[in-house]
């Protein structure tokens, strides 16, 4: 059973420890936010679609293995991991068992609201996909998605920015920030499966022509801010854990 602290009851104030154990993760983001805007910079958004695209399409769009396999297999296997985790709250199975009930509902909640707060941000871009571009076959004219003013259009459908179905993998770093004070070998685990993951459905969906390297990575940075604002608003709430091993950041 989930237990917060109890209606008039003082919360305790936040350990010296779980301070600490934030200075990590921020300058990590820092350091993430730069080589993003490096990226951004450099300009081999373009370069990097030519590899895969030309005057004529993408050749691979309809590939079977980057639609029917990593498109809908790994939306069907995202989801479905989702909702596991969200039993896995109240019935936790394998590894699940060594996370206490708060740690749990926060992995669930906080993939969730990644995925979501990819697809909010998705619906509010004007940036269009590659494979819409008039250097690749079609009318859309390139424009980066620092275009200003905002309501711009590049003549395309838009709702391209940051990449939807990368952030299927890149959602569940929400596990590396729900684990790293019980169980590190855990909550690595979910960073890297998460990383991977991400890289590999975003990847496909290039060689597709359905975003440009740039989405991808932005939308693996908006998953990890989204994992550790819920990190930051579980401990605000105090979800009160019984921890089964002496605490440790990673």
């Amino acid at each position: 059973m989930l237990s917060y602290a109890q209606p008039g009851r003082a919360a305790l104030p936040a350990s010296p420890r779980a301070s600490r154990g934030l200075r990590q993760p921020l300058l990590a983001s820092l350091v993430m936010l730069a080589a993003l805007l490096a990226w951004d910079a450099s300009g081999l958004d373009l370069p990097m679609a030519r590899l895969f695209g030309d005057a004529d399409g993408f050749a691979l769009r309809s590939h079977w293995l980057l639609t029917t396999v990593l498109h809908e297999g790994g939306r069907i296997a995202a989801w479905a991991l989702v909702l596991a985790l969200c039993i896995g709250v109240w019935w936790p199975r394998g590894p699940l068992h060594r996370l206490p009930p708060g740690r749990r509902l926060q992995l669930a909640v906080g993939a969730l609201a990644a995925v979501l707060a990819v697809s909010a941000l998705k619906s509010l871009s004007t940036t269009s996909c590659p494979q819409e571009l008039a250097m690749f076959g079609r009318s859309a004219q390139y424009m980066s998605h620092w275009h200003w003013p905002p309501g711009l259009t590049d003549g395309g459908t838009g709702h391209c920015f940051p990449a939807g179905h990368a952030s299927a993998g890149f959602a569940f770093i929400a596990g590396f920030f729900a684990c790293r004070q019980h169980d590190r070998r855990q909550a690595w685990a979910w960073l890297g499966g998460a990383l991977l993951a991400g890289t590999v459905l975003g990847l496909g969906q290039q060689m597709r022509g359905a975003h440009f390297m740039s989405h991808t990575l932005w939308s693996a940075y908006v998953c990890w801010w989204v994992a550790l604002a819920t990190d930051l608003l579980f401990q605000r709430l105090r979800v009160r854990q019984p921890l089964a091993a002496p605490t440790e950041s990673v």
